[in-house]
């Protein structure tokens, strides 16, 4: 199965990292914390936003955005209000990583002039600053697992008391 690694560098809002906890846990993709962060990981909020997800993540902690490069090989994938490339053109391979910076500032702007070609953006409208942090975690994750077809995701559902049949039409069961 694919492997899909999400970063969170220096995240400042414990609801937006509780949702971005909460949208890896459901769907198998491991979380990297970069510190410093703006709250304490056993934040109250933090941990509301992500419910009872917690015990379905994976997820690691670095003292510096050094540390997590030395540790970690990449393909990276930096998104970014400064990008030229649109996060749905690029093809997201086996063990990639998206990245993602501050809710204040985003990445720093030295990391992205290094890797201009691993820069992705989200359109949107001029006079938008940017999208929510953990808004834009989704938009990355699921458009990467859509690529892969979303391995080991449950893509499908039931209405209660029906059921789905052969051609797309719904019966109700009995009982």
């Amino acid at each position: 199965m694919p492997r899909l690694n999400i970063v969170l560098v220096e995240p400042e809002i414990p609801q937006n990292t509780g949702n971005v906890a909460r949208t890896c846990a459901a769907t198998g993709a491991r979380l990297h914390l970069v510190e410093p962060m703006g709250f304490a990981v056993d934040d109250k909020k933090l941990k509301r936003a992500g419910l009872d997800y917690w015990h379905l993540l994976d997820i690691t902690r670095y003292p510096s955005l050094d540390a997590f490069f030395a540790q970690n090989a990449g393909p990276f994938f930096f998104f970014t209000t400064k990008a030229r490339r649109v996060y749905s053109d690029v093809a997201y391979p086996d063990g990639a990583y998206l990245v993602f910076g501050k809710e204040t500032r985003g990445l720093p702007e030295e990391l992205l002039l290094r890797h201009p070609d691993a820069c992705v953006r989200i359109p949107m409208i001029g006079q938008a600053r940017s999208l929510n942090l953990s808004n834009s975690v989704a938009v990355g994750v699921f458009e990467a697992l859509r690529q892969w077809n979303f391995p080991a995701l449950q893509n499908f559902g039931q209405l209660h008391n029906y059921r789905w049949e052969d051609g797309g039409e719904i019966s109700k069961e009995n009982g």
